[in-house]
């Protein structure tokens, strides 16, 4: 429920991010300030869920001991229960990932916008210059009576 999309933890074989799975159980309790016992506690109620190694070691990231470090200031500060807190974060998350679709379809967007730009200059480009445009008439009630010039004789 913490939101982390597992396919992104590693960038190359040995490239950190904020996301890779690096801290024990221990030192990311010394890190956020709690209890081991509270992380085993979070990681059942599915708050923070952190990754597992072969033995089902668990292991936290940057970005794990950061939503630790929420969920206690929610907790302690704001008074919030860890049912409030689970449900803060999964809207957090769904925020987020609605965020990201704004952004791809935004981008659909102005790329279909600049192909119909180009498409409709395309069409402007093809029209024929000896056409001129056509503009309504006002109507009138002068006459207008034509004569043929008259020839001029040597």
């Amino acid at each position: 429920m913490d939101g982390r999309r597992r396919g992104d933890n590693f960038r190359g074989p040995y490239e950190l991010t904020e996301e890779t799975p690096v801290y024990v159980i221990s030192v990311a309790a010394q890190l956020s300030g709690l209890h081991p016992q509270t992380l085993r506690q979070y990681d059942r109620l599915g708050l923070v869920s952190p990754d597992r190694t072969a033995g089902r070691g668990r292991r936290y990231s940057a970005r794990d001991i950061e939503l630790l470090r929420q969920v206690q200031q929610l907790s302690q500060d704001e008074g919030i229960n860890l049912a409030g807190i689970k449900r803060i974060i999964e809207l957090e998350n769904q925020v987020a990932a609605l965020q990201s679709r704004v952004a791809e379809l935004q981008a659909a967007l102005d790329g279909a916008a600049a192909a119909m730009r180009q498409r409709e200059a395309a069409v402007h480009a093809s029209y024929r210059r000896d056409l001129v445009p056509y503009q309504e008439v006002q109507q009138t009630s002068a006459l207008v009576v034509w004569r043929p010039k008259r020839q001029q004789q040597d």
